[in-house]
């Protein structure tokens, strides 16, 4: 499947978030290009949440969104890794902080363990500024490897204190339905 050869549309998820630098510019800076490549169709709220891991570090700023796309999963990995250059990101450590972070959350149904290529996302269920965000506009989407749903995950995810809804989603980043 990573041959880059365009697929017939496919719902995925991403996880996106900055925490340095004007956050919610690096954000929608992020959403409008990556709009460019994908047909986003819907954006959560933007959540501020503590570092996680790697705690001294300011607190980021993460959204989820939906899109659909006909790209395989790897060249739209390379999508995300190019639009993180794009805006900003510079190499550091692992759970560092960054200026413009996107993740692959999930890729259709798709269950995919490869090098330098897990979907669904493998920390997805103890992530709680993901799966507020994704509960938000999919609460009913159910993770293809635990088989539970996103709305059934959120409770058992630790920190969900800790994400705090900061502003409303950016409509106009949406592409309308045709």
């Amino acid at each position: 499947m990573g041959d880059g050869v365009k697929r017939d549309a496919v719902r995925i998820y991403l996880g996106l978030g900055s925490n340095l630098g004007d956050r919610m510019a690096h954000l929608s800076d992020g959403l409008s290009r990556l709009g460019r490549r994908v047909t986003l169709t819907k954006v959560s709220s933007i959540y501020e949440t503590e570092p996680w891991g790697y705690t001294d570090q300011p607190p980021f700023l993460n959204c989820v969104c939906e899109a659909v796309t006909g790209l395989a999963p790897h060249p739209l990995l390379s999508l995300l890794k190019e639009t993180e250059g794009l805006v900003g990101r510079e190499p550091t450590f692992p759970g560092g902080p960054r200026v413009f972070d996107a993740d692959l959350l999930f890729y259709g149904g798709l269950i995919m363990d490869e090098p330098g290529l897990c979907v669904p996302h493998p920390r997805i269920p103890e992530r709680a500024f993901v799966l507020l965000p994704m509960w938000e506009i999919a609460p009913g989407l159910v993770h293809p490897s635990i088989g539970k749903t996103i709305d059934a995950l959120l409770p058992l995810a630790e920190g969900r204190e800790g994400v705090i809804r900061w502003a409303p989603p950016p409509p106009s980043l949406i592409t309308p339905a045709a």
